[in-house]
């Protein structure tokens, strides 16, 4: 497993985390999923810092690819607000 791009993926990841905002009305169900997807991309996100820290680049690879597609699915679905960046996430158009 490559370093440099384990180290971009989380580079990736951390700038799409500081950029999500949820949109979803605070008392909907949408926020209650969009708080659940924003919790799994953080907490995918924390593991793969803590795979990468220990030297095993294989999980914290995986770690942090399963946390982006967390926010890819939310910015998809339309709870977050991302901003309209295509560059970090996966938009529908």
């Amino acid at each position: 497993m490559d370093t440099a791009l384990v180290e971009k993926d989380l580079d990736i990841t951390k700038r799409a985390l500081a950029k999500v905002k949820i949109i979803a009305p605070e008392k909907s169900y949408t926020h209650k999923i969009a708080k659940d997807f924003l919790n799994m991309a953080e907490s995918y996100y924390k593991d793969a810092v803590h795979f990468y820290e220990d030297g095993n680049l294989v999980n914290a690879f995986a770690c942090v690819n399963y946390a982006h597609g967390w926010l890819d699915a939310g910015a998809r679905l339309g709870v977050f607000d991302v901003g309209g960046d295509d560059q970090l996430f996966t938009l529908m158009e």
